[in-house]
């Protein structure tokens, strides 16, 4: 089996939603928040290992990684420009049985990330894959919903097991 990855370059990203953008020119901090919970529900619903890249070249001494709701999140070191490190993540992530995919609109980078193994998914349709994952969400919900079925643990039991759970249940 083939394990995807998914290198997103963050800021990048952010300048080409338009949910994105509008919250970047209100605050910074509230666009990289929604574009860190989208990318964690896009990696739980895709099974698609995502790494999100953000620039600190003008944020002395940060290059910092953590986790947060099972996503990646790097910044990158002082002097140091998000291509870069998506560059080193690409070449530490390429191998066998391994596809890595870098989420960036730039020309530059795209050629690069290429030339080293890695697919390119223009910022455009990283959010048209994204809403996508929403809406069959919502369906999967809905028919569950209509249709009755629930996460249930009684949807799992056998009928016997029903028995004796209701018997357990009523004192007999």
């Amino acid at each position: 089996m083939i394990q995807e990855i998914l290198i997103v370059d963050g800021y990048n990203i952010i300048g080409a939603w338009p949910e994105l953008q509008k919250l970047k020119d209100l605050r910074l901090e509230d666009a990289r928040d929604r574009l860190i919970t989208i990318m964690s529900e896009y990696q739980s619903f895709s099974g698609m290992k995502t790494i999100l890249v953000f620039d600190a070249y003008y944020v002395p001494g940060l290059g910092k990684k953590y986790t947060q709701s099972k996503l990646p999140v790097y910044y990158t070191k002082e002097k140091e420009t998000a291509d870069e490190l998506i560059e080193r993540l690409v070449t530490a992530h390429i191998g066998r049985r391994k596809q890595v995919y870098v989420a960036t609109s730039d020309m530059t980078e795209q050629h690069v990330i290429f030339g080293k193994g890695a697919f390119r998914i223009p910022a455009s349709e990283l959010l048209v894959k994204v809403k996508q994952s929403r809406k069959e969400i919502r369906r999967k919900i809905e028919d569950d919903h209509t249709s009755g079925r629930h996460n249930t643990l009684e949807g799992k039991l056998s009928g016997d097991m029903k028995a004796t759970f209701e018997k357990w249940r009523r004192g007999r």
